[in-house]
């Protein structure tokens, strides 16, 4: 077996107290996959707590590690993308730090790997660790965006994978910098293996998501890989137009054999906000996509480093 390197990325914000459980527990795993060697990329997102002292302290022990901190809190998507920029491995692991994907699973994932998968995805098949709420919002939100878009998203999937160098090439080569992370995974492709398992309940502190931040990254995920949502409203429109010239067609044939009568005003008034409700609705989807277009046009960094720590390339 020819010995490779492997990169596990791991972003953190506000996780102190947590970081030197999550390493051990890291590192009993992959100290199992010898011969082959790995690298720990830690991604300080911004935290305003103890994370990056804590991570620094592991820089100190185990050149194995690198933390890149960031100048401010630019979000997962971005610190994920970060790691991923910098990691020098033959293939690169992207998880969370709070244990609810057991580290133990990476051995699996290299397995895989050896056989000949160049991605290799991580599906929970018991979620009950999360709220009723989440779990089925987030049933929701698949089979919405797989029904709207051709890149289907595998359910039930999250960052918890393994990726191929080439496949890390190809995500780098990507130009975007509004990043929806799951569907560009899911678009580049590659042949891919799933592991399942059953997800474990956090280790420490709370999800950095709140219900209005999940809400928008699925308005993220909607709007940049299909213009269903656009096209939708062009459908709306020819129906309210048919409906329009039917209707007018009555009053006319009404008007020619009854009279002309005097029409009431609450039905008037409820047409009135009704398609003024509709209107602003579908300018509301189209300034989704130009505010998607305006954002993509400044062509800002997706994040900003600012200083880089440890780590060394085939360190024991």
């Amino acid at each position: 077996m020819t010995p490779k390197l492997i990169s596990v990325v791991v972003p953190f914000h506000n996780e102190g107290g947590g970081v030197e459980a999550f390493y051990r527990e890291l590192r009993a795993a992959l100290d199992g996959l010898a011969p082959h060697r790995f690298e720990l990329v830690c991604v300080d997102d911004g935290s305003s707590d103890a994370t990056l002292a804590e991570l620094l302290q592991l820089v100190e022990r185990d050149s194995r590690v690198r933390v890149l901190e960031l100048s401010r809190n630019f979000g997962k998507e971005a610190a994920l993308t970060a790691g991923i920029d910098v990691a020098r491995g033959d293939a690169v692991v992207a998880m969370d730090a709070d244990l609810q994907d057991p580290p133990e699973l990476i051995a699996r994932f290299v397995e895989e790997w050896q056989r000949g998968a160049e991605v290799v995805l991580a599906r929970r098949t018991d979620r009950s660790t999360d709220s009723f709420l989440k779990r089925h919002t987030a049933s929701l939100f698949y089979r919405l965006h797989n029904r709207l878009s051709s890149v289907k998203i595998p359910e039930n999937v999250g960052d918890f994978r393994l990726l191929d160098r080439a496949a890390v090439d190809a995500l780098k080569a990507l130009p975007e910098r509004q990043r929806f992370l799951k569907g560009l995974f899911a678009w580049i492709g590659f042949r891919t293996a799933t592991v399942d398992y059953a997800r474990r309940a956090r280790a420490r502190g709370a999800s950095k998501f709140s219900g209005w931040g999940l809400w928008n990254f699925a308005l993220e995920g909607f709007t940049s890989f299909s213009t269903v949502p656009l096209r939708i409203w062009t459908y709306i429109g020819a129906l309210g137009a048919l409906l329009t010239f039917l209707y007018a067609l009555f009053i006319i044939a009404r008007v020619l054999l009854l009279g002309v009568d005097v029409p009431g005003y609450a039905s008037l008034l409820v047409a009135i906000l009704f398609l003024g409700s509709l209107q602003l609705l579908s300018v509301g989807v189209l300034g989704e996509y130009i505010g998607r277009v305006y954002l993509e046009t400044k062509q800002r960094p997706v994040y900003v480093v600012r200083r880089e720590f440890g780590g060394e390339r085939g360190a024991p």
